[in-house]
């Protein structure tokens, strides 16, 4: 960037001095409407005394030297870095002379300006100790210099080339140069003014154009992305447009600044690569093209330009490395022209147009043509190839919403064809719904008696399956009944006997026994009453109507019944009945006859499941159905009111298939042979504990292992 500025100064036109001697005299009309050089007759000295600013010292052995850059004569360094070289030149106007002169100094390090012995102007620190040194660069500071009319000055400059370590491309360059003009001419060009150059201020005012085009593009892509994200497109030319907007920002912040700072020159030459290959990704992504070695290869000479920039200027290496970039994107476009024949024209346009601009650039800069002021327009050159991209996505979102409201229209056209159609229909199809919905209702009547029946099947079914237990379970109290009367009408005639012995001791005792039989014999004479009851309340409709009931009973009642009925049917059967009951359950308000349907079915199935995996010969297996109840604390309850009633019936069977344990609960779904299950079960006994008692059948079950069914009935209270 520093080395652009330098040839806009050269391209600058001289003033022509007269000159007396060693004397240099400024007329009133030399400076008229340009800057010129002060670069004649200097005299020279290195090292440091502060009475060589004073205009009766004697310099006649100094070397006299003529040159723009007063520190490097015939590319020749006087002062190397961090030494102190004095230059002393004699200077007056005329007395024609009106304006006041004002001087620019351009330089890389520090300078302190004398006149006639008296400090007027220090431009960062001269030091002897290298630490202390501040350079500065003062290209763009201009002050007055108090000369008197038709007065001879001794102007004397107190320089420092002080060098930073990096980068090597700066060590040993020592720029000082100074110019001079007419306060007239800064006031007339324009007050504001603060450099000399006024390519270099168009130039920067330029960058601050092209910094807002693209933070536009910035925020514009950015929002396009975030509304719509499939469009990865617009993220990558957002990231683009940021890193652009960065470099152009940092290049603006070393231009505001006067102190020199290798942070800037470094941060531009990084940004200087990616923004360049972020342009080339989006190229890449827009034409479908793979990332290859052509990208990664132009991705390690970017790198490597970098590095260079330690020992050469990033000027020459950053330029060689656009110079491929643009190749590339050509290259790209060109292979793309049969795919996208307008994206292709669209990117070749730009990248031709700005290689005829950095064409013509180069031949101005090396003065095979004369066009000082194309040094304006390198901003805009920087920017095409990234407004390219932004006009190639303007133009393909507008040609798919083009698409897209041609379609909408086709669309729109259909529905109001179709809209005739259906309205024709209309009336047709409201008759056959009304014919459809009559054809429902009665199918709908007949699915309700069908449903009644079938429950009602499913519990004779039941009652069926239980007959052989029931049969096993009231043949137990009758052979009581039988086996105490017989015992007690042999009791009898021993009493007889001993009444007629008269020992009334013995027939007391008899008597005693005679009672405990006859009390046993109606024990079971009950016990026999109330399996006949409980099977009729069984097979009878419900009457809905809770009652307190002893559920603990009633579970261990059809885990018997059950068990002894599958007996029957199967000599070989049998399993290991584990009961575990809550002794503190007391009575809970259920409705006996639906929630004994829902335990005798879910042990009925238990016993099932055992006896299949039984079937099939594993070694050591024992089939075990297991019952527990308990009363669990409600989540925020206190006290018996609040608690909630757990039946669980468990078996070690194989357990229930992942895939079909949400179904198991569905009306006909069942895992049993066909003519072996109706499906009907459990989906009874779900609607039973939810809908009847508004408690939970919940199931876990582990393949292989075995199935828990749980019955939570919530609210319940203890009689």
């Amino acid at each position: 960037m520093k080395h652009i500025l330098y040839i806009i100064g050269f391209l600058l036109p001289l003033t022509v001095f007269s000159q007396e001697n060693k004397v240099l005299t400024i007329s009133d009309t030399t400076l008229v409407n340009r800057w010129a050089y002060l670069e004649s007759n200097w005299s020279y000295k290195k090292g440091d005394d502060i009475n060589w600013s004073d205009p009766k010292f004697d310099d006649s052995s100094w070397t006299t030297i003529s040159s723009k850059n007063l520190n490097k004569p015939n590319n020749k360094i006087i002062g190397g870095d961090n030494e102190i070289v004095w230059f002393r030149k004699l200077i007056k106007t005329d007395s024609t002379f009106n304006n006041p002169i004002v001087l620019n100094v351009s330089q890389v390090g520090a300078s302190e300006i004398y006149l006639d012995g008296k400090l007027v102007r220090t431009l960062g620190k001269v030091s002897s100790n290298p630490e202390e040194i501040e350079t500065i660069i003062s290209w763009k500071i201009v002050f007055h210099l108090p000369l008197e009319k038709n007065k001879e000055h001794l102007l004397a400059i107190r320089f420092v080339n002080s060098q930073h370590e990096y980068p090597k491309y700066y060590m040993n360059e020592g720029l000082i140069n100074i110019q001079a003009t007419s306060l007239h001419n800064i006031l007339t060009t324009d007050p504001r003014l603060v450099t000399p150059r006024k390519e270099v201020r168009n130039y920067y005012n330029n960058l601050y154009i092209v910094l807002g085009i693209v933070l536009f593009m910035f925020v514009l892509f950015l929002c396009l992305y975030i509304f719509f994200k499939r469009e990865k497109i617009n993220g990558y030319f957002a990231l683009t447009s940021l890193l652009y907007s960065c470099f152009l920002g940092t290049v603006l912040l070393e231009y505001k600044t006067n102190v020199y700072e290798f942070k800037y020159d470094f941060i531009i030459s990084i940004l200087n690569v990616l923004y360049p290959l972020a342009v080339l990704y989006c190229i890449y992504k827009i034409f479908n093209k793979r990332i290859g070695y052509f990208y990664w290869g132009i991705a390690v000479i970017g790198i490597l330009s970098i590095l260079s920039g330690f020992l050469v200027s990033s000027v020459y290496t950053g330029s060689i490395f656009g110079v491929i970039i643009l190749f590339e994107f050509l290259r790209v476009s060109s292979l793309s022209f049969k795919s996208d024949k307008i994206g292709a024209l669209i990117f070749l346009l730009t990248g031709v147009l700005n290689l005829i601009f950095w064409v013509i650039y180069t031949l101005n800069i090396l003065g095979y043509i004369h066009l000082p002021q194309l040094i304006y327009y390198v901003p805009f050159a920087h920017v095409l190839l990234p407004l390219s991209i932004a006009i190639y996505l303007g133009y393909f979102f507008g040609n798919r919403s083009q698409s897209l409201r041609l379609n909408l229209e086709r669309v729109q056209k259909l529905s109001k064809e179709k809209e005739s159609i259906l309205s024709q229909q209309k009336d047709t199809l409201e008759q056959l719904v009304k014919e459809r919905t009559l054809e429902l209702n009665q199918s709908l009547d007949e699915l309700k008696t069908t449903q009644s029946q079938l429950i009602q099947s499913e519990k004779m079914a039941s009652l069926g399956e239980l007959t052989a237990g029931i049969a096993h379970e009231i043949q137990n109290p009758l052979n009581f009944v039988n086996n105490f009367s017989e015992v007690s009408n042999e009791l009898v005639d021993e009493m007889n006997e001993e009444l007629d012995k008269g020992d009334l001791e013995e027939v007391k005792a008899i008597s005693l026994d005679i009672k405990q039989n006859l009390e046993k014999i109606n024990h079971h004479g009950k016990r026999a009453d109330n399996i006949v009851k409980g099977m009729l309340q069984h097979s009878r409709s419900s009457s809905g109507t809770k009652e307190p009931t002893d559920i603990n009973a009633l579970a261990d009642e059809y885990l018997r019944l059950a068990y002894h009925g599958l007996r029957a049917k199967d000599k070989s059967f049998n399993a290991e009945l584990i009961t575990d009951f809550d002794e503190n359950m007391g009575k809970v308000n259920i409705v006996p006859q639906d929630m004994g349907r829902v335990i005798l079915n879910l042990i009925t199935n238990a016993f099932y499941a055992v006896n299949e995996k039984a079937n099939s010969d594993i070694e050591g297996y024992k089939p075990t159905v297991k019952i527990t109840s308990k009363r669990t604390p409600l989540l925020g309850g206190v006290g018996g009111g609040s608690q909630s009633v757990q039946i669980s019936i468990s078996d070690n069977g194989n357990g229930i298939p992942k895939e079909i344990v949400e179904k198991i609960f569905q009306p006909f779904f069942t895992t049993k042979p066909t003519g072996q299950g109706t499906g009907l079960g459990l989906s009874m006994s779900y609607d039973i504990v939810t809908k009847g008692h508004g408690g939970k059948l919940i199931v876990e079950t582990s393949e292989n292992k075995g199935t828990t069914f749980i019955i939570e009935l919530p609210n319940s209270t203890d009689n």
